[in-house]
């Protein structure tokens, strides 16, 4: 056996192991840190996973890459597809020629620089292990040729150890987003892709493959995510040879990508995760993602968002009380939603034509933002840039803006069209009207909405697919608004969920994490939505008593309960709420002022509940020393009284005391004695709360109870 190079990258408890001895790199082990292993050892896992030949197979066992490729031998979904013109250099043959590590204390990395003389391609792939242990990885392929080279397919891909036998992704809708689905892992591919130029309401945040029946709190675990908000698409692949893989990069479009002599494609960033655990998996992508230097720093400001209040009601004394009644609550920020630009007086019409509607607003938003700001909250303001109304002044003078194969009006939507943002004129018009409104009324705060998918997504200016173009226009676009104003946040919404991703999100603050707020549906729109993202990042906000999306009527203490651990707000006509309502909205609202900073550093918790009709999740300090806890008896149980119920992600040698805080009443539903440990509080280890547990209170269904935890 020749001696082989390996190489071993460890960080934050993570481990890669590469095998630098195929055409490419091999990853033999991605997940736990198997600490300190010498060279010999390393060559001898090497050894260990070199196959027998088969009959019926090839003389040499096709290794999987970090670019697997057909000509090595890989009968897989190839790595790379693409073609010079008359279909030549259809199957390249790239080879290692240079690697690089790097190794500090942000993390461990290593870039393989690779050339297919005969192809004239050039690759550079990166792959890290940064904070929270998470890998990272993007591929730069170079058209080192004298023709064009049309790019069809490249993604990266990451290994799976052979216990990975289950798939769990998330399918949806508009206000359903992230339901979960689950189903065997066997021989095949599993793919999840999105057509419709963002990500999509149905889209799968993480493509996820882990030990039969892994759950919250145990079972190993990968996990892949493409941080791109165009099309993309992300397979599972277990091959009959034995290797198991999740695969991802963007989806383009027929043509979308030629490369001239010269020029490059680099992938999106892929993030893969692991963990014994869905909470263990997701806590790494957590810690990942607050270390970024984009990430949001100061607390996280309680919002009033006008749109379930007002809708297109809009009028200076209604809104100014509105703001009134808000900043008495304990609102910090006011967002004025659609309805304020020329022409708005339903959906049908003038997106587009981003100018003050002088009817409805004869001074302009002056005095409202000075009002807002008088009352000491920030002002923010909707808009939905990347949209036309046919109706509306922009699209009668520049009919030709429009993602549109030529000839031809795309399909409707939301009776509304999709603007080129690639197309400089296009670029240029939203960058000078946004500008100048947040300069003008010193706005802080911009809700970016996104309220429909793309059809017929041609470039105005080539005819050619245009999403890639139009998705690395819109970051621009947000990148220069941030260099103009640089304490401006935005919120990514489309049609609520429908544009959640890690590129967004290096140039946003938050996600408008569904348009439902219905506190029991988003029970697991937020639960999936946060394996991928912390709470501080996701639009969680306390409706009206009858919600607008499912015409169920709720509690107070539910709809507040579904939406402390995350950025809070309020979507509510508060002016309509009793002055009792306002007064326990108020509590609410300083109740998550008291918990914010501890709830967006802590870890996210879910319990894996024996009672379906329980929901039981939380947070946890990182040093373990505190923890709150939402039980919501969703539907009616069987047990009566109902058992005990555990809790998760604790340090089994603190001793916590556990008690019901404020605002909650002490009488928690309709059970015919008190509950003495809510009653009295209890002490208890964490080791004997996530084992022993506790009785569970007897509810009314469709209410909640919170739980916090504390230690000396």
């Amino acid at each position: 056996m020749h001696r082989r190079d390996m190489l071993h990258l460890r960080h934050d408890g993570t481990s890669v192991v590469l095998d630098l001895g195929s055409s490419l790199p091999t990853i033999l082990w991605w997940g736990a840190d198997l600490g300190e292993v010498d060279d010999a050892e390393l060559r001898d896992i090497a050894t260990a996973s070199i196959p027998q030949r088969a009959s019926g197979g090839l003389d040499d066992h096709a290794p999987l890459t970090l670019l697997p490729q057909h000509a090595d031998g890989w009968f897989g979904s190839p790595g790379l597809r693409g073609h010079r013109p008359s279909g030549l250099a259809f199957s390249p043959a790239l080879r290692t020629t240079d690697v690089e590590t790097t190794n500090d204390a942000h993390g461990a990395g290593v870039v393989v620089r690779a050339a297919d003389p005969a192809a004239a391609l050039a690759a550079e792939i990166r792959l890290a292990i940064g904070a929270g242990g998470v890998v990272t990885s993007t591929i730069d392929l170079r058209n080192a040729g004298d023709d064009d080279y049309t790019l069809d397919a490249l993604a990266v891909s990451l290994p799976l150890p052979p216990s990975a036998r289950e798939i769990l992704d998330t399918t949806g809708r508009h206000l359903h987003e992230r339901s979960p689905q689950r189903h065997a892992f066997t021989i095949g591919t599993h793919e999840r892709s999105s057509h419709k130029g963002r990500p999509g309401a149905d889209a799968t945040l993480l493509l996820v493959a882990g030990e039969p029946g892994f759950g919250f709190e145990r079972g190993m675990a990968h996990a892949m995510h493409v941080g791109w908000s165009g099309d993309h698409v992300v397979r599972a692949e277990k091959r009959v040879t034995g290797e198991t893989l999740l695969m991802g990069g963007e989806l383009l479009g027929s043509g979308e990508i030629v490369l001239a002599p010269g020029e490059s494609y680099t992938t999106p960033t892929v993030y893969g995760t692991w963990g014994d655990g869905l909470n263990a998996l997701s806590a790494r992508l957590h810690e990942h993602i607050r270390a970024r230097p984009s990430h949001p720093s100061r607390p996280r400001p309680v919002t009033l968002n006008t749109w379930e209040a007002v809708y297109f009601d809009q009028n200076f004394a209604g809104l100014a009380e509105l703001a009134a009644v808000a900043a008495d609550m304990g609102a910090e920020r006011f967002v004025l939603d659609d309805g304020w630009f020329r022409g708005r007086r339903d959906d049908t019409t003038s997106l587009g034509d981003w100018y003050v509607d002088e009817t409805v607003w004869p001074e302009g938003l002056r005095p409202l933002a000075d009002h807002v700001r008088s009352l000491g909250l920030e002002f923010g303001l909707w808009f939905e840039p990347e949209m036309v109304s046919l109706d509306s002044d922009v699209a009668r003078a520049h009919p030709d803006w429009m993602l549109a194969v030529a000839g031809r009006t795309p399909l409707p939507g939301r009776q509304q069209y999709v603007l080129d943002v690639a197309n400089p004129a296009v670029s240029a018009y939203l960058l000078e009207r946004i500008d100048s409104l947040v300069e003008e009324l010193d706005i802080a705060y911009i809700k970016w909405d996104h309220n429909r998918d793309v059809v017929d997504g041609a470039s105005s200016t080539t005819g050619r697919a245009g999403v890639h173009a139009a998705t690395r226009a819109l970051y621009d676009l947000f990148d220069e608004l941030r260099r103009r104003h640089p304490g401006l946040e935005i919120e990514s919404c489309a049609s609520g969920g429908a544009r959640v991703d890690l590129g967004i999100l290096e140039r946003t603050d938050r996600v408008w994490t569904s348009d439902c707020i219905d506190p029991i549906e988003r029970l697991d729109i937020q639960r999936y939505t946060g394996l991928l993202l912390p709470p501080e990042l996701m639009g969680e906000h306390v409706s009206g008593p009858t919600s607008h999306s499912t015409g169920r009527t709720l509690g107070l203490d539910l709809r507040a309960a579904g939406a402390v651990f995350g950025h809070f707000g309020v979507e509510w006509d508060v002016r309509e709420a009793s002055a009792e309502e306002r007064a326990h909205l108020g509590d609410w609202i300083s109740a998550h002022k008291r918990w914010r900073d501890r709830l967006h550093t802590a870890q996210t918790v879910h319990v894996d509940v024996t009672d379906p009709a329980v929901d039981v999740r939380g947070a946890v300090s990182p040093d373990g020393s505190w923890g709150l806890f939402a039980l919501t008896q969703v539907t009616t149980g069987v047990g009566h009284p109902p058992g005990r119920f555990t809790l998760a992600g604790l340090d089994p040698d603190r001793r916590y005391t556990v008690r019901v805080p404020e605002p909650l009443p002490r009488v928690l539903g309709p059970g015919q004695s008190p509950l003495p440990w809510a009653e009295s509080g209890v002490t208890l280890t964490g080791r004997t709360l996530m084992s022993v547990g506790l009785q569970r209170p007897i509810l009314f269904p469709q209410h909640s109870i919170l739980i916090e935890l504390a230690t000396d």
